[in-house]
């Protein structure tokens, strides 16, 4: 935990504001961005500082809600009082003076607490301990280094969008509005901010310049090896992040289908892809198994950018790892498989198809590939397959597979 200290006068309202933000949290399936967003709609009064530490405050407490729990020795609750005395134990964490509340009096961190929690790596990183036990065995002596990633701070990483703009104009651009930016080694259209800032509202974005994106993630549509003039679908889109990309490494040329299970998410595609300036892109919502039979054999690429446990993201989105569980880990997993075997049928022979996770997780990945490709002799190949860690300075944890269509 970093323990920079800070001149910032810490407002009451805004602490105990926390408590009935993270019972909303907790207890639901929205994003945490999402209900940040609505917190702050509803208290227009607060300063844009004001909003900083609070959204700060607020994913320091996920991320190392279980360790912050043991240390304050009780039981999790979403009483104002808790949480208060549970951001007191945040601030000793990382030595900064605490207001002189009466909930905070003698609230301190008791030795021996300190020493279990830091001799217990699931306690000390902060884990459910069954995803220690998961990553250990998977991992091994890697492990401890990807697991302490997890709670790294996460850059955040531009894709310049080479259709409009090439990536020393969208710097300059972005100087001119006064954020700055640097380049990305081996991320050939990568900028990553040098200062955290909203840049959504900067007049780059609004015209298409540049998309938000990890430069792991970034690495994800060049691998699928897309010409002009294809037929490529994006076969699970969500919003269309990498649909765009494909787009401008086809330079407008060809046809790019977009598909997923969800309206909304179809609608947001449309509407990145006319900012963007992506002509060829167009989308298609899967009701039914019957839609993928008009899709059969159509495709010269195909992504499947699957959904997964998000585990090489989980520095970026700190409450999926209380989200998570074993049992539907297993049936993401089973989900997979699945699309694995429905939707491979959309590649011609001789195509090729990339599967991808955000997941450092084996299971997920290249043992998927494994279980797919057996009895598939003559029919599939794997051409090739890259992985990055979360540790590996590369950005989040990802992995691709790259397969070709025999027959």
């Amino acid at each position: 935990m970093s323990s920079s200290p800070t001149a910032f006068k810490v407002h009451r309202n805004l602490i105990e504001s926390l408590a009935p933000v993270l019972l909303e949290i907790f207890h639901s399936q929205a994003s945490v961005e999402a209900i940040l967003e609505k917190t702050f709609k509803a208290h227009r009064k607060w300063g844009s500082r004001d909003r900083k530490f609070f959204a700060e405050q607020v994913y320091d407490l996920i991320r190392w809600w279980r360790k912050l729990w043991f240390l304050l020795d009780a039981e999790p609750s979403f009483a104002v009082t808790q949480i208060i005395r549970l951001w007191g134990t945040l601030s000793l964490v990382k030595d900064l003076p605490l207001p002189v509340w009466e909930e905070l009096q003698n609230l301190n961190l008791s030795p021996e607490k300190k020493k279990i929690a830091e001799s217990d790596r699931s306690l000390r990183e902060s884990v459910p301990l069954w995803f220690d036990q998961l990553g250990d065995s998977e991992w091994n002596e890697k492990w401890p280094a990807i697991l302490q990633s997890l709670n790294q701070p996460a850059p955040v990483d531009l894709r310049v969008n080479q259709l409009l703009a090439k990536p020393e104009q969208v710097k300059k651009q972005l100087v001119s509005e006064g954020i700055e930016t640097e380049r990305i080694e081996n991320c050939p259209f990568g900028l990553s901010l040098k200062t955290r800032k909203n840049v959504r509202s900067s007049k780059a974005f609004l015209s298409g310049l540049f998309e938000i994106q990890d430069r792991a993630s970034q690495l994800v549509a060049p691998f699928l090896e897309v010409e002009s003039g294809q037929t490529v679908i994006d076969a699970c889109a969500g919003a269309g992040g990498k649909s765009l990309h494909l787009a401008a490494l086809m330079n407008n040329r060809g046809r790019i289908l977009s598909c997923d299970i969800h309206a909304f998410k179809l609608k947001e595609t449309k509407i990145r892809a006319q900012r963007n300036g992506a002509r060829i892109i167009d989308t298609f919502l899967i009701q039914k198994s019957e839609d993928l039979t008009k899709l059969a054999a159509t495709a010269d690429r195909l992504l499947l950018d699957v959904p997964c446990s998000g585990s090489g993201v989980l520095r970026r989105k700190p409450m999926d790892k209380w989200r998570l569980n074993p049992e539907n880990l297993q049936q993401v997993q089973a989900l997979q498989s699945r699309i694995l075997e429905d939707y491979s049928s959309l590649v011609k022979p001789g195509g090729l198809m990339v599967y991808s996770t955000c997941s450092f997780l084996k299971l997920e990945n290249e043992l998927q590939i494994e279980k797919f490709l057996s009895g598939k002799s003559g029919v599939w190949k794997l051409e090739d397959q890259i992985r990055i860690n979360p540790n590996q300075e590369m950005g989040d944890g990802f992995f691709a597979a790259r397969l070709k269509r025999l027959s």
